[in-house]
């Protein structure tokens, strides 16, 4: 399943925060799935290492994310996520710390491909992510103009998700949860009742 996978993934990630992992592809997979008026398009957030990310990129742009207090501009916070979707129409990278504090936007990332094997067809916001993943160790998510998004570390694609399909995996995995824990449930009270009888004391 592509969530137990992504799990194992940032569990190989010392830093990684899997809840920051997880918001992050949920607002990637949001902007792959809706697009903005009425229009596909295509952004790339990184995931850890903030601060080399930053002095191995420049601003394509005035930031309009710098100067803030970080609770404000935290990737969980539902009016950050709003931003977030009206810059992704903007080139550049969105650069988020490990913690989920997102530290800037619209950055230019210096990007080498000498070392990248991606397949053919992957254009330059693919092969900037696979760079930096491999340079720096950090996570990259791409959204694609195709409606795709990929998760990259140490230059290589560690998933590749489609939204609907990335819905359906997610309910199917809730479900298994709840199921589960009915099961676990129903268990438990069956040998509490067990217990009930074994107790009780013969006339």
């Amino acid at each position: 399943m592509m969530i137990a996978a992504l799990k194992n993934l940032c569990s190989r990630i010392p830093w990684c925060e899997p809840g920051v992992l997880e918001s992050v592809l949920e607002l990637a997979l949001e902007i792959a799935r809706e697009g903005r008026e009425g229009r596909r398009i295509g952004t790339l957030f990184t995931i850890g290492k903030a601060d080399d990310v930053l002095a191995a990129s420049r601003a394509l742009i005035l930031d309009p994310l710098a100067g803030h207090a970080p609770a404000r501009t935290h990737i969980s916070d539902p009016d950050l996520r709003g931003t977030i979707k009206e810059l992704a129409q903007l080139d550049g990278a969105f650069v988020i710390s490990e913690a989920g504090t997102v530290l800037a936007a619209c950055r230019y990332l210096d990007a080498s491909v000498e070392q990248i094997d991606l397949p053919l067809g992957f254009g330059s916001r693919h092969l900037a992510a696979a760079s930096i993943s491999q340079r720096l160790g950090v996570v990259a998510i791409v959204v694609s103009e195709s409606g795709v998004v990929r998760v990259l570390h140490g230059g290589q694609i560690e998933a590749t998700l489609i939204p609907e399909l990335w819905l359906l995996d997610r309910h199917h995995t809730q479900l298994s949860v709840a199921a589960a824990g009915a099961v676990e449930t129903q268990r438990l009270g069956a040998a509490t009742f067990s217990l009930s009888e074994d107790r009780q004391e013969p006339y």
